[in-house]
């Protein structure tokens, strides 16, 4: 993969059997991909369709260097129990798309694919790869630039667990933060499985490997074990970073450096602006990370958008006046709305408010209630 993050010796090492242990569960687990209306539910393990992508892309005619667990997904298998749980589940298919006929063609092989896992009993002769792109696919994403070659499948799961499938010819930047660098290359378990031998144990396992793309594996396992918080040219970020590092600081991840990430946090926010600078992009934008972030974690909305508006408040210094008070009299209304969805303020219907909502707020889930107040929302019952 074309990258141009540090590389050396120390950006790997094997997996403990713990760790293997935890991979063969994630691998072996059965996931459903939800359907749409009336598309059954498909059960599925990972290992089975990852083994099953690579194995028709051979035969398509592109070759697969490697397979790796990327992501969230793969912290957890090297460290449990940090306090964030994984929700996508990332591989990444290191492959040549030297043109438009391949990034066809992938697509193609794991629509294909999808027919494989449908129940007995369904007529699969009348289906259709659009037919099943609509029913089971959440995003498809193709980048084709001169220094980025990928794109990316997501198989729909209504729980946020939504398995994630990216064939990548290169990518200039791979990772965020120093603590979801990391990927397991997945080749030996694999081949594991395919070759039926006897069950794993801590003296009969398949050697497996991890990478940081960060650099460093173990500063990278030291910063993700005491949940620190680091990264690297964050100007290089789409977005900078800036709602996932929100997102760990709501999980109780620190700074490694704290006087260095108030300089930093400066870099996330102007690029996020730089990135986002229309009020409306900024909404789709965040409300998408809430809803395919915190699925089962309603609580920590909120949270969450309390502690983005104050980095924004106190980090942002490319915005005008006007354009930084409209931002985070979104920030506040998206909180606000959040508390009425919880049941932690009175009915939205029922609260008399002080004030109209801004003008450039299109929203009408937003225009029940609003307050003008920044940081403590005073409502009101209704008589």
């Amino acid at each position: 993969m074309d990258n141009k993050e540090e590389s050396s010796c120390n950006s790997v090492s094997d997996l403990t059997w713990e760790q293997v242990c935890r991979l063969n569960y994630v691998l072996t687990e059965v996931v459903p991909i939800h359907g749409r209306g009336n598309f059954p539910t498909l059960e599925v393990q990972l290992k089975d369709i990852v083994a099953r992508v690579r194995s028709h892309l051979e035969l398509s005619g592109i070759r697969v260097k490697d397979i790796r667990l990327n992501g969230s997904t793969a912290s957890h298998v090297l460290v449990q129990d940090i306090g964030w749980s994984y929700k996508d589940l990332d591989f990444i298919f290191r492959v040549d798309l030297p043109t438009e006929a391949e990034f066809r063609l992938v697509k193609d092989v794991v629509l294909g694919i999808l027919l494989d896992f449908l129940p007995e009993g369904v007529n699969k002769e009348k289906i259709t790869p659009m037919t099943l792109k609509e029913a089971y696919v959440q995003k498809l994403v193709k980048v084709n630039t001169e220094q980025d070659r990928w794109s990316l499948i997501s198989l729909s799961n209504n729980n946020g667990r939504n398995v994630e499938l990216k064939f990548v010819d290169s990518i200039r930047r791979q990772f965020e933060f120093s603590v979801d660098s990391f990927q397991i290359v997945l080749d030996s378990i694999l081949s594991h499985y395919e070759q039926m031998q006897l069950p794993m144990s801590e003296a009969f396992h398949p050697a497996v490997r991890g990478e940081s793309v960060y650099g460093d594996f173990n500063t990278a396992l030291t910063h993700l074990r005491s949940k620190l918080i680091a990264t690297k040219r964050p100007e290089e970020i789409r977005g900078g970073g800036l709602l996932k590092y929100c997102n760990l600081l709501v999980r109780d991840f620190q700074p490694a450096n704290q006087e260095e990430f108030k300089a930093l946090e400066r870099y996330m926010c102007s690029r996020f602006f730089i990135d986002f600078p229309d009020i409306g992009e900024q909404q789709r934008k965040v409300e998408a990370y809430l809803m395919s972030h915190f699925i089962g974690e309603e609580k920590s909305k909120y949270d969450y958008l309390q502690i983005l508006r104050k980095v924004v408040n106190e980090s942002t210094v490319c915005l005008m006046g006007h354009e930084r008070r409209q931002t985070l009299h979104l920030l506040s209304l998206m909180a606000f709305r959040v508390l009425a969805e919880q049941s932690a303020i009175p009915d939205a219907s029922c609260v008399t408010c002080y004030y109209q909502p801004a003008p450039y707020i299109r929203d009408h889930n937003f225009s029940n209630y609003y307050v003008a107040n920044q940081n403590i929302p005073t409502w009101l019952p209704c008589n």
